[in-house]
C-alpha cells in the first residue's frame, strides 16, 4: 500500500522522509523525524508508534540498525510491519516482515533507504534511491520529492495512490518542513510537489517568526500592518 524513502543530507545535517500510499492521511501514521536523531517510515500494516520507538532508541545512542533491531524484537506482530530508517550519521536500516503485502522490496544508497509494498514492480525502490543519490545539491525536501516522483514514474503501487507526506527535520524540535496531501483522486505526489514549490520561498520566514518575531517579516494578511 505504501512506498517511501528516508534520507540524510550530509551538507546540512537535515533528516527527512517522503511517503505515498493508496489510503487516506498517510502523514498521520507513517513518517517520523527528529532533529539530530533520525528519520523513519513505518508502513505496510502500519503501527505508528514504531516510528517514535525507533527514534527514541536512536536518541539513546543506538545506530539505526541496532535501534530497529531492538524495537522489532519486542513486537508481537512484527511479520506485518515494514520500516525504513536512517540516523544522524547516515547509517541506514530496514525491516520487512514475512507478511508484507504483495510485491515488496527495499533499496539502499548513499545516506538513503527506500522501501515499499504492493508495488507494481520490484524496481521501484531502486528508482527512488537512484534519483535521491543523483541530486545531492538540492534542498533535502526537494531531493526527497524528486526521488518519490521517480518511484511513481517507475510504476509506483499496483493501484492508485491517494495521499502523500513530507517531513524534514533540521535544528529544532519542530519539523522544518511538514507538508501533507491527505487525499487526492489524481496524483498526491504532484500536489505535494506543488505545496513544496509554494512553501520553500516562505520557509525561512516562518522559522524567523518562531525564533525572532521582532525581526520577522510581516504576515501579509488582512489587518496586518
Amino acid at each position: 500500500m505504501t512506498f517511501a524513502i528516508a534520507g540524510f543530507c550530509e551538507r546540512t545535517g537535515m533528516l527527512g522522509v517522503v511517503v505515498t500510499t493508496s489510503s487516506i492521511c498517510v502523514g498521520s501514521r507513517c513518517p517520523w523525524v527528529r532533529a539530530s536523531v533520525g528519520a523513519v517510515s513505518t508502513q505496510n500494516v502500519t503501527l505508528p508508534s514504531l516510528g517514535r520507538a525507533v527514534l527514541d532508541q536512536m536518541e539513546s545512542g543506538l545506530g539505526a540498525k541496532a535501534a530497529v533491531r531492538e524495537v522489532m524484537k519486542q513486537q508481537d506482530n512484527a511479520e506485518y510491519r515494514q520500516l525504513v530508517a536512517i540516523d544522524r550519521h547516515g547509517e541506514i536500516a530496514q525491516f520487512t516482515g514475512d507478511k508484507t503485502l504483495g510485491t515488496h522490496g527495499v533499496a539502499v544508497g548513499h545516506h538513503c533507504v527506500a522501501g515499499g509494498n504492493l508495488l507494481s514492480d520490484q524496481s521501484v525502490p531502486q528508482a527512488i534511491v537512484s534519483a535521491f543519490v543523483g541530486n545531492p545539491e538540492m534542498h533535502l525536501a526537494g531531493r526527497l520529492i524528486t526521488a518519490i516522483e521517480s518511484g511513481v514514474d517507475a510504476g509506483g503501487e499496483e493501484g492508485p495512490t491517494r495521499s502523500a507526506a513530507l517531513l524534514v527535520a533540521h535544528e529544532h524540535e519542530w519539523p522544518l518542513v511538514d507538508l501533507r496531501v491527505d487525499w487526492d483522486d489524481e496524483n498526491p505526489v504532484s500536489r505535494l510537489r506543488g505545496l513544496w514549490t509554494a512553501y520553500e520561498p516562505q520557509m525561512n520566514d516562518y522559522l524567523l517568526r518562531a525564533l525572532d518575531p521582532a525581526s520577522a517579516p510581516s504576515y501579509g494578511v488582512p489587518g496586518d500592518e
